[in-house]
């Protein structure tokens, strides 16, 4: 089956996470792309913002993959983008990134989703400086 390569930015970064739906990627690597700010509101989704950068890991899955975890109860709205990542060891890679149609509102927060991607963000080995930046 044909693989694609998906950028994750939230909590589908911990192979535990995706094991749970019975994914299995391949060849990750942690990655940053630009213009993108990690936003939070019920969930974790990526917004334009220029000059900023994102982090997050770019990995091999299958399309059936891809559907099966953003077909999932409360990921209905995530919609696929093309994007352009840089992974840590400098290669450039185009990739499928799942985002929120609308961006989350001011108020929505959901602090225990933003305590767990912290804990991925650090067992994962993001900078410091990202990490203390999600909220």
């Amino acid at each position: 089956m044909r693989k694609v390569e998906g950028f994750f930015y939230g909590l589908f970064m911990d192979a535990d996470v995706l094991q749970a739906y019975s994914v299995v990627p391949e060849a990750p690597r942690l990655a940053t792309v630009s213009d993108f700010a990690l936003r939070i509101g019920n969930r974790a989704t990526l917004v334009p913002s220029a000059g900023s950068v994102s982090y997050g890991i770019v990995q091999r899955l299958s399309h059936d993959d891809l559907d099966k975890l953003y077909g999932a109860i409360g990921l209905e709205a995530y919609r696929p983008e093309g994007i352009s990542v840089k992974t840590f060891d400098q290669q450039t890679l185009p990739a499928l990134c799942y985002n929120l149609i609308e961006t989350p509102e001011d108020f929505e927060r959901n602090n225990d989703y933003a305590a767990s991607l912290r804990i991925a963000l650090t067992k994962l080995g993001f900078p410091p400086e990202y990490i203390a930046t999600v909220k």
